[in-house]
């Protein structure tokens, strides 16, 4: 590792004073160190590719915050095939990994290579037209936030003929088309894999991957997916139709959102940033991207755990007296060869 760059959330104390542990851990290492993702209000951000070239393609970016400051991260490292590592700031995250008290240990095992990559698939899309966000329509949707994201450049590899225009977009969560006129939701046609699914009349429409499946997808009533299925989770948010199920593609199969002659504007989001608006006629194509977002984490991955502290899952009532379950479920003895292949927790520790 020679170069890294720093995400902080700016508005928590504990991740200023983390990112300064972190800068003076490069400063003794003779790494670069450079902030990222650094806006002051009425100023316009960066894209992914501009934060790059500013930052000097770093190795490692380091995000200190939630998910949603992790997510800032994760939009420039797979530009270039970067590390993320994200300090947990006290909350349980899906995406962040370690505690600010252990960022220095992190940072070491990163360094000389004791740490695990893990790789999580992300989307990319293509438009009828570059995107584009009129005048006077970002700051009416995003009031008392800061700067939003330009709209997302024209990859070189675009051409005509019907395909659309390639956007530089990855995406870890999710692409999202919404309705802008409160009282008038929006008409899409919606293709999966090039044939037409249905016409919905809704709220929204999401087009998530198994990472952004506890996100917006879930609160609008989708599956939970393991980050390691590959899969593009496809979910209305109240549609004015009796069909309201998500639908499950593969990461082959392309969804396309088409908006219909009749309906009114729609907004697209991609991992919660609005990036553009489309008039009736436009239509995006959302699909698995090449690349893949490399997480840095120090030890095996406790999803399910993760998943039943987010959500405080505990056991039904009606259980209580039959006793708690345990923590694993996993004998002492070896593994089975017909079960070698699968994904078990690691054997128990005797501390004793």
């Amino acid at each position: 590792m020679s170069r890294l760059g720093l995400v902080v959330h700016q508005g928590r104390p504990v991740a200023v004073r983390t990112a300064e542990t972190v800068r003076e851990w490069a400063r003794k290492h003779n790494i670069g160190c450079t902030d990222i993702d650094v806006w002051k209000q009425h100023e316009e951000r960066r894209g992914g590719m501009e934060e790059l070239k500013h930052a000097h393609n770093p190795d490692l970016i380091v995000t200190l915050g939630g998910d949603g400051t992790f997510l800032r991260g994760a939009r420039i490292a797979a530009k270039n095939d970067a590390m993320v590592l994200g300090v947990d700031l006290g909350k349980v995250g899906f995406l962040t990994e370690v505690a600010c008290s252990d960022v220095e240990a992190a940072l070491e095992a990163v360094h000389h290579g004791g740490a695990t990559i893990e790789e999580r698939m992300t989307l990319t899309m293509r438009a009828s037209r570059p995107l584009e966000i009129p005048s006077g329509i970002e700051s009416l949707l995003r009031y008392g936030h800061g700067p939003a994201l330009p709209p997302p450049a024209v990859r070189p590899e675009s051409e005509g003929d019907g395909w659309g225009v390639a956007l530089d977009v990855t995406a870890l969560n999710d692409v999202v088309l919404e309705k802008l006129a409160r009282d008038h939701q929006v008409a899409l046609g919606v293709y999966l894999a090039g044939r037409l699914l249905a016409s919905y009349s809704a709220d929204a429409v999401i087009v998530a991957t198994p990472t952004g499946s506890t996100a917006y997808s879930f609160a609008a009533g989708g599956p939970i997916l393991s980050p390691n299925t590959e899969a593009v989770v496809f979910t209305p948010v109240a549609p004015h139709m009796t069909f309201n199920r998500t639908v499950i593609a593969a990461p082959d199969e392309p969804i396309a959102l088409r908006v219909l002659p009749h309906s009114g504007q729609a907004a697209v989001s991609i991992d919660g940033q609005l990036r553009g608006v489309l008039d009736p006629g436009d239509w995006i194509g959302v699909y698995g991207s090449p690349r893949r977002l490399r997480l840095v984490r120090l030890r095996p991955t406790d999803f399910y755990g993760r998943l039943r502290d987010r959500f405080r899952l505990t056991d039904a009532p009606a259980t209580a007296l039959d006793g708690e379950s345990d923590a694993f479920w996993r004998p002492t003895t070896p593994v089975p060869p017909d079960l070698a292949h699968l994904r078990l927790p690691p054997p128990l520790q005797d501390d004793r």
